[in-house]
């Protein structure tokens, strides 16, 4: 690892200017992802500026009935809020299903959705990729692929983004808020992550120098009857090869509300809208449940070795709203 300066923020406009004074600078929160890939020399920073002393450490309630959750807030604390598991059990499940006890006690929600991809040629230096050095190729289309994306992705890049808290707050419509040294903003969570297309290297829309400051999730009451299923290699501290958020409202037999994002099968945590458009008023049915799941995938362009996730998500689909229906009417 090569020698950088570090420095502790305690204020927001603090930490912008310490970033501000350095373009080769990188916010620090858990240190988690980043600090592995210092080690490994993916990245280089010349500057952290570790924000976890700054005042966005809590949870709490909005007042049209949402949750605000602050950027520091660490991965543990977020699954053990009673107000979490309650309005939103799919996001803890999301959380715990993420990584060991020991890492969620150090992560925070702003590093969590910047974690970068796990894809083995973006770990080695030695080998080209397309987002750690832009022009340089995709090896992992011709190579090792069985845990890359199915949906989303391009000639240029078919990683997939890593994190499971991601895909329950796709679901749930979050509102990612930020400040920069012009003020402060805000990015719904569908435009949060760019589209791969011919620029994998830039990931999200942040503006550049911006520091996240937390999420917002608004109020919805379908929320509160959600699961979130993650498949792996192993049992646990893993990362998925397929991932379900799911919340169904059902009445009298037929779909009121429903919200459905995938993880592990594109660039981004994927927002199943057209799943979601089948399911609207529906027969809530397996037939009507898989008929959901194939039009969401009907737009996947599987590699050799990952064609598995298409099947995999669709039995994920069915399983998971059927289980949502049988609770329901219990």
């Amino acid at each position: 690892m090569r020698e950088f300066d570090y420095r502790r923020a305690h204020d927001v406009p603090g930490a912008l200017a310490l970033l501000d004074a350095d373009p080769q600078a990188r916010f620090l929160g858990g240190g988690t992802n980043l600090v592995d890939l210092m080690k490994t020399g993916v990245e280089r920073p010349a500057r952290l500026v570790d924000v976890r002393d700054l005042p966005l450490d809590r949870v709490e309630s909005t007042s049209d009935g949402g949750l605000r959750i602050g950027a520091t807030v660490t991965n543990s604390d977020l699954a053990a809020h009673p107000e979490v598991r309650r309005r939103c059990p799919a996001l803890t499940q999301a959380v715990l299903a993420g990584a060991s006890g020991q890492l969620r006690n150090m992560a925070t929600v702003g590093g969590n959705l910047l974690q970068r991809t796990r894809c083995g040629y973006f770990a080695d230096i030695t080998k080209p990729c397309n987002k750690r050095v832009p022009g340089s190729g995709c090896p992992a289309i011709e190579g090792e692929h069985h845990n890359h994306a199915v949906l989303g992705a391009s000639e240029h890049c078919v990683a997939t983004h890593p994190s499971d808290m991601g895909v329950a707050l796709a679901a749930f419509d979050a509102v990612v808020t930020y400040e920069t040294p012009d003020g402060p903003g805000t990015l719904p969570f569908a435009d949060f992550y760019l589209p791969v297309g011919d620029t994998p290297h830039r990931e999200t829309a942040l503006p550049p120098g911006a520091l996240i400051t937390g999420v917002t999730l608004p109020p919805a009451p379908v929320a509160a009857h959600s699961r979130y299923r993650k498949v792996r290699e192993r049992a646990s501290y893993a990362f998925a090869i397929g991932s379900l958020a799911a919340a169904l409202d059902v009445r009298d037999g037929v779909v009121h509300d429903v919200r459905l994002a995938f993880g592990a099968v594109a660039s981004r945590p994927w927002r199943a809208r057209a799943a979601e458009r089948v399911l609207i008023g529906a027969t809530a049915d397996v037939e009507t449940f898989a008929a959901a799941a194939d039009a969401e995938l009907a737009a996947a362009r599987p590699l050799p070795h990952n064609a598995y996730k298409v099947t995999l998500m669709r039995n994920l689909v069915v399983a998971e709203l059927t289980r949502l229906t049988e609770e329901a009417a219990r």
